[in-house]
């Protein structure tokens, strides 16, 4: 878990992605106990009902579920939701941005996937 939110959106959508993205990179696996309430108020200095709001949208999914008077912890294919709302998010963010821009330039498909592969090709030549 990161300190510090930044300004660019809700602090309880911060408190969400954080934990989303603890169980898309396995910090939390399947059926593992995820942070408490009490224990993420503590960490991040926030208020009870703003770690509450962003945790409700993960028990609602399925993501997370609470077993009571234990805790919350991870659903079995929790981790597979999450990765289909991501993708969904991110065609709808990027994808569809970066189809409409291409349109505009008239650049085709075959270029397109070809731009992408070389700016994957230079991420991997940086690590």
């Amino acid at each position: 878990m990161r300190g510090a939110f930044t300004q660019d959106k809700p602090i309880y959508v911060q408190v969400r992605e954080r934990l989303e993205d603890q169980i898309l990179n396995n910090q939390l696996k399947e059926e593992e106990k995820a942070p408490s309430t009490n224990q993420l108020v503590d960490f991040y200095k926030i208020n009870h009902a703003t770690v509450t709001k962003g945790i409700n949208p993960l028990v609602e999914e399925g993501i997370l579920y609470k077993k009571r008077g234990i805790g919350m912890f991870v659903a079995v294919g929790g981790k597979e939701k999450l990765k289909e709302k991501r993708k969904l998010s991110f065609m709808e963010d990027y994808v569809v941005k970066l189809v409409q821009e291409a349109d505009k330039l008239e650049i085709e498909e075959n270029e397109i996937i070809q731009l992408i592969k070389k700016v994957k090709g230079r991420d991997q030549n940086d690590h």
